[in-house]
């Protein structure tokens, strides 16, 4: 079995996840480039993968600039950074595997998608719920029938209140101009998986919701524009910087805002970096609650409810077919499955995924994809498409000119003058 060899751009929390498999794997995958601007991740992820000092790069056009060293190139810098180096690399004949979104630009999107096509390369795009067992297992009831033909989709993305806070009100994705929509950002995953199993193009959407919490007057009285700068709401705020980011149990949110996790240098991130500011007075603007109504073209209806105020950071699922439903849990990996007319259900508890199970072992399943489709050379075909993550990101472009616009968007068409305007 040919090893494969893996360069990556954006050695942050995501491309270090998925380069994980040559951890565990080297006789199957090598990483052997990286291109990252921050000093301290890339020189820790070039130790971790013992790479030569030639082979780490501060920017991505250097690096792409060299004559091919890799396979395939993983893509996992901000999203409005994605578009350049994919048409780069897709150029110098790297298969590319890009995080999501693939753009905050439609036309981009639309430009990537058929630049890969032109190429016959492969262009995976980090649908990561697709891999999950706990998906798998519930697009497989459905093919099996076994509630009949599907109907109706209830889907919520529960963000959990301190994961809003973190990512979507300090973090980098709280502004739509330097990172994308919420609905994208967050939940293109969503919209994707609703068409993988609605089992057809949507056909049109509506949408609402807004930003109504993280504002400055619902700030507690007398709050500091920064937490450390003696707040008399420490005590009480659930949102208190030092609640998150100085505990001595560790968390992924610690790892986000400093590589050196001493309390010393969180303690200054918080102090002087964006992490440490009040979550009332941030430059945020992306929503903190939306539902996003869909109509498939096989008359599968469905609604998304994506929410920062629960408890857990989950996925909820619900299915409704003509002869009955399926229930699911994403985070505690369970599934019911409800047959009308019988006298009991039958749970599934799926278990804990092995391996580096990010996204319940999606994050995983989908760099193994990768590689077997890269090994293919491009001719096999894996769970998802350049094509299908595009129609998948039109969606959420389009519930997202719905809830701005109040109106209900056809699809066709919303998505006909941006292909034309790729094409021009």
């Amino acid at each position: 079995m040919n090893k494969v060899k893996l360069a990556l751009i954006g050695a942050g929390l995501r491309g270090v996840n998925y380069t994980n498999v040559a951890i565990d794997h080297p006789e199957e995958v090598e990483i052997v480039a990286v291109a990252e601007p921050w000093d301290e991740r890339r020189d820790h992820f070039q130790q971790v993968h013992q790479l030569q000092d030639e082979m780490c790069f501060t920017d991505w056009r250097d690096m792409l600039s060299q004559p091919k060293l890799a396979d395939a190139v993983l893509i996992c810098t901000q999203d409005h950074m994605h578009f350049e180096p994919t048409m780069k690399a897709l150029d110098a004949g790297y298969h590319v595997l890009l995080e999501k979104p693939m753009s905050p630009d439609p036309v981009q999107c639309i430009q990537m998608g058929e630049k890969a096509n032109k190429r016959g390369l492969v262009f995976s795009i980090c649908h990561v719920l697709r891999y999950t067992r706990f998906f798998g297992t519930i697009k497989q009831m459905l093919d099996e029938g076994k509630i009949g033909r599907l109907m109706s989709i209830q889907h919520n993305e529960n963000v959990g209140y301190w994961h809003q806070a973190h990512s979507f009100v300090r973090g980098n994705w709280r502004s739509e101009k330097e990172s994308s929509p919420m609905i994208l950002a967050k939940s293109c995953h969503d919209m994707d998986i609703l068409l993988w199993l609605a089992g057809a193009s949507c056909k049109r959407v509506s949408s609402f919701g807004s930003l109504s919490h993280f504002r400055s007057e619902h700030a507690p009285a007398g709050a500091t524009k920064r937490c450390l700068d003696g707040c008399p709401a420490a005590d009480t705020c659930l949102y208190y910087a030092p609640k998150t980011y100085l505990t001595d149990e560790p968390n992924w949110m610690q790892l986000a805002i400093s590589n050196d996790q001493s309390v010393e240098a969180r303690t200054k991130a918080i102090e002087e970096g964006p992490y440490g500011r009040c979550v009332y007075y941030c430059d945020n603007d992306v929503v903190d609650h939306q539902v996003v109504n869909m109509e498939f073209e096989n008359e599968v209806t469905a609604v998304f409810t994506m929410s920062a105020f629960t408890q857990e950071c989950s996925r909820t699922i619900k299915l409704m077919g003509t002869l009955g439903e399926i229930r699911g849990a994403m985070e505690k990996n369970e599934v019911e499955w409800i047959p009308f007319g019988a006298e009991e259900s039958e749970r599934m508890e799926l278990g804990t995924p092995g391996g580096h199970a990010g996204h319940g072992g999606g994050d995983e399943g989908l760099v193994w994809d990768f590689i077997k489709l890269v090994r293919a050379d491009g001719l096999e075909k894996g769970l998802t498409s350049a094509d299908i993550s595009v129609q998948s990101h039109l969606m959420a472009f389009a519930a997202e000119h719905a809830r701005l616009a109040g109106e209900v968007v056809e699809l066709a068409s919303y998505a006909e003058q941006f292909r034309s305007s790729a094409q021009s």
